[in-house]
């Protein structure tokens, strides 16, 4: 019986499971040794070296399992960490810097920066799917701006609440890029642990634990 065939022949989910797989291999192993020494012939004694090979084998996917273990226990303690963290953001303005923002109510507000002036200045947004739902010309002077869209595509047909996201374009007279940032903002009314990294809501929009980059007192 071979170590590593024996673990991959039943996959563990867990390391504690993979763990008790090993103990029963073992187990196994050893029974099998056992019986084989007992009736071996005197005369022509077994050779050694293939057993010896076993139980390092054997010592060796230990090993790999009890790291696998340690790993499991590092990631539950993170995992338990961000969520504490996460919960601690409720009822705090989360600023976000993706670009995305919730519409809700037909209101959906973002912030826009230029480095510089420009000589125009678009800006775009898109629905949770990447298409674009509206255009608009944005302000060309230096600094902090304000956008507040009201829901409403360039058709003027009033689109559903949900995630959307702000780009700015902005050039000067002689074609050279302008360098913009885009924020929202907006407090966070709910937590969602349920996935592999904690979900705060702010209203329809849900930002990624790693995402909220700003905290202030709500």
């Amino acid at each position: 019986m071979d170590a590593t065939s024996a673990i991959s022949a039943t996959p563990p989910t867990t390391a504690a499971q993979s763990k008790t797989t090993l103990a029963g291999n073992f187990d196994t192993f050893l029974t099998l040794l056992t019986t084989q020494l007992k009736n071996q012939d005197p005369l022509s004694p077994m050779d050694s070296s293939q057993f010896t090979q076993q139980l390092v084998q054997f010592s060796q996917v230990e090993q790999s399992i009890n790291a696998n273990q340690n790993l499991e226990s590092l990631i539950s303690l993170t995992k338990a960490r961000a969520g504490s963290d996460a919960v601690g953001f409720l009822g705090k303005t989360v600023t976000v810097t993706d670009g995305s923002a919730g519409l809700k109510n037909s209101q959906a507000l973002w912030g826009y920066s230029l480095a510089s002036d420009s000589a125009a200045t678009r800006l775009t947004i898109t629905d949770s799917k990447g298409h674009t739902v509206y255009t608009g010309a944005g302000n060309t002077a230096s600094g902090l701006h304000a956008f507040s869209w009201d829901g409403k595509d360039n058709a003027g047909n009033v689109l559903p609440d949900g995630t959307y996201t702000l780009s700015v374009a902005a050039q000067t007279t002689d074609g050279t890029a302008v360098n913009t940032q885009v924020a929202s903002q907006g407090v966070v009314d709910e937590v969602d642990l349920s996935g592999t990294e904690p979900m705060l809501r702010i209203g329809t929009l849900s930002v990624p634990l790693s995402k909220a980059t700003l905290i202030s007192a709500h």
